[in-house]
């Protein structure tokens, strides 16, 4: 009796545990769901400042027929990397209708290499051609659902708005441009531009958790 009792225990104890695991395991798979805009949603516009002290919205842009909304920054060596293939984006589609739109997302307290000061600076230093502006009270990042730095998302102007058509990564090789196999964000462009579907639609953002 004594040994059915003990094993009647163990048994239970095994199960609160098991249960226990599932339940952390769901909560973390839970935490792990990224939120924000999917494809096909409709964003909405915002206001920031740039780094010219101008506010920026996507409004301004008549003649464009879409955006490459770009979350980055100055101090994440990945976003660093992709600087100058972020400066020949602009310098590619800016003609063609889709402009480069940088946000720096970070809140500068948490990284005070990343104030608005620090974004004057990195502007100039690298001789940005886009709007760089300062995600203010960090609510603009959210409402997009980016994570990381860089954070890619291609919309396309229309009639019902400016509509989510890609969300992901620049191309699949942070380290070396000249090793890129895969241009992501060229080859969504350009597909949509052509009026063809874009494959892949999204992709995983490599880079810096934004804080």
């Amino acid at each position: 009796m004594k040994k059915t009792k003990i094993f009647i225990g163990t048994a239970l104890m095994l199960l609160f545990v098991a249960s226990f695991a599932m339940g952390v395991k769901a909560a973390d798979e839970h935490n792990d769901i990224e939120e924000g805009y999917g494809i096909g949603d409709v964003a909405t516009d915002f206001s920031l400042k740039n780094v010219d002290g101008t506010m920026v919205s996507l409004s301004d842009f008549d003649n464009a027929k879409g955006f490459l909304v770009i979350f980055t920054c100055n101090t994440c060596p990945y976003a660093q990397a992709y600087e100058d293939r972020i400066i020949a984006l602009d310098a590619k589609y800016k003609p063609q209708g889709v402009p480069v739109v940088a946000i720096m997302p970070n809140n500068p307290s948490a990284k005070p290499g990343d104030s608005f000061a620090k974004m004057k600076e990195r502007a100039k230093e690298k001789g940005f051609t886009f709007p760089y502006l300062f995600d203010e009270g960090q609510k603009i990042y959210p409402q997009y659902g980016a994570t990381r730095t860089p954070h890619v998302f291609l919309l396309q102007k229309t009639a019902k708005g400016n509509v989510v058509k890609y969300i992901g990564a620049i191309d699949d090789n942070y380290q070396d441009a000249s090793q890129v196999d895969e241009k992501y964000v060229e080859n969504a462009v350009d597909a949509m531009l052509a009026g063809k579907e874009i494959n892949p639609e999204t992709t995983k953002a490599i880079g810096c958790g934004i804080r």
